[in-house]
This record gives structure tokens, sequence and C-alpha cells, in this order.
């Protein structure tokens, strides 16, 4: 193996510098007017601000650090796909979606403001990452800003996260092997995952021919998350997690703890790990971020 040794301190460091970074871009992004558009800002500020763990801007940042990329400008097509999850999560738990009460611990965004405002929330979250992947403070470059809203539009679409919710919604009602779990869960969480990485990339200026290797981390560290995910709902505590665990249970779901077992779903997430360390080898200690990072989407608790 050539995975270099834990370093856990730089990752708590890197998540909380990411936080703080994500935190302020999205204050400057969304200053509340002072109109009647007010409480729109307002919903969409809680969906943003001041939630969730940050790991897909983090991955877009470790990936762009490669690179020598500026890191504002990375931090700035991070926030971007931290928008469309964050539209994603707004409308998932809505009444008909999920029907979740909780999100990061709090009320949902349909829950705290109402149904309406929380679909628009989601909305403008989507039209929001997108805008400031053609600012020139995200590239100077037009080229590479095309290839940023390419990238990110064809994640979030039918050929991404949104085609794999679809087919989510319909897995109670159909038998699915592992193969089309494994599909289901590369579109609905492994395409935004996937993007992070692709677009820190992009912003340093790498043709696609010379992405392969963190192509193939990338899809190594969406179905570890994902089974990482599964096991935290089977085993997870709702306190930590900050929303509802055990409904693909109850709903009857096919998932990769399900058709694997605990055991075996465990051993493969660790797998998927220590293989995508290996793609990065050519990087040497220069990936040792990215990799942290993977060991801790298997490790989370929450």
């Amino acid at each position: 193996m050539t995975v270099v040794a834990d370093k856990p301190e730089l990752l708590t460091e890197a998540f909380q510098n990411i936080q703080s970074d994500v935190d302020s871009a999205f204050d400057a992004f969304l200053p509340v007017p002072q109109d009647s558009r007010a409480r729109l800002v307002e919903a969409m500020r809680y969906a943003a601000i001041g939630a969730g763990k940050r790991v897909r801007p983090l991955l877009v940042v470790a990936t762009a650090d490669l690179f020598g990329v500026n890191r504002s400008a990375a931090v700035n097509a991070g926030c971007a796909v931290e928008a469309i999850h964050a539209y994603s999560l707004i409308h998932d738990d809505l009444p008909c979606m999920d029907d979740d009460e909780l999100r990061h611990g709090k009320p949902t965004v349909h829950r705290a403001f109402d149904e309406a405002t929380a679909v628009l929330a989601g909305d403008c979250l989507h039209a929001l990452a997108f805008d400031i992947l053609t600012q020139p403070d995200t590239s100077t470059d037009p080229f590479v800003r095309a290839e940023l809203v390419g990238a990110l539009a064809k994640a979030s679409g039918h050929d991404g996260m949104a085609g794999g919710q679809m087919m989510d919604i319909v897995a109670g009602e159909q038998d699915y092997d592992l193969r089309q779990v494994t599909r289901l869960q590369q579109l609905k969480t492994g395409a935004l995952l996937a993007a992070s990485v692709e677009m820190g990339a992009v912003l340093g200026r790498v043709p696609p021919e010379g992405r392969t290797q963190l192509r193939a981390y990338a899809r190594d560290i969406g179905l570890s998350f994902q089974i990482a995910d599964d096991l935290l709902d089977v085993e997870g505590d709702e306190g930590k997690a900050g929303k509802a665990l055990r409904k693909d249970e109850a709903q009857g779901k096919a998932t990769f703890v399900t058709l694997m077992g605990v055991d075996a779903a465990r051993r493969q997430a660790g797998m998927l790990v220590e293989q995508a360390a290996d793609h990065l080898a050519s990087h040497g200690d220069d990936a040792r971020l990215l990799i942290e990072l993977a060991r801790f989407i298997v490790k989370r608790d929450h």
C-alpha cells in the first residue's frame, strides 16, 4: 500500500478552516434585502450557513491545492457545490419527498419557514451555484468557468444527483440488486463528490486525460461514503446525526448493508478507502489531506 500515515490533526484543522471560509462566503453571497424578499434569503442563509461538515467544498479545495490554485477561487467553487447540496437537502426534506422534520439537528427549512418558501429557497440556491461559477473571482478564464458549470450541471441533473434521487424514490417498489444500488448511489451521492474533485482539477487546468487517477479516487470515496451512510442508518445515533435514522429499513429499501451485511459492508468501505489512497500515490505527501478525508468518510459517526 502507498497510504501515508494518519494525520487526524491535519483534517481537523482543514475542516475548521473550510467551515469558516464557506460560512463567510455564503454570508457575503447572501445579504438580506430590505424588502419582501427578506424571508426567502433568510431561508437560504438558514440552509447554507453553519450547516453540515463541508466535505464537498473541502474536496474541491484539497484537489485544487494539488495544482497551486488560489484558495479563494477554490472556496468559491466549493460553495457552488455546497449550494447544490443544500438545495437538494431542502427539497429532499419536503413533505412530497422524505417529509423530514430535522436536518443538522435543527428544524428543516419547510418547518422553520413554510413549504413555499422552502421550495423557492432551494430553487434560488440552485441558481446561486451557477451564478458563483460564472464570476471572475472564481476564474478569470471563461473556458474554465464554462467547464466548471458543465461539470456541476451534469452532476446535479438526471445523469447525476436528481436521477439518483428518482431511483431512490422508486426503490421501495422494486427489488434492486447490488449492481442497481451501486448505480443509484453513484448518481445520488457519488456524482456531487466526484464533481467536487473534478472541479478542483478544472481550476488547476488539468486536461481531462490527466484526471484519470483523481476520477478513480472520487469514484471510490463516493461509494465508501454511501456505505458509511448505510451503516450509520443502521447503527448510528440520531442525536449525533441530527436527523432521523432507520428509514431505509422501514421503507423496505435495498442498501449496501441489507444486501451485503454489516461486516461485509464495513470491509468493503475500508477496501475502497485504501484503494482510493493508492490512486493518489503519484502525488506523494501532497495528497495527504485527500487521503485523510477518505478515511474520515468511513470512520465518521454522523
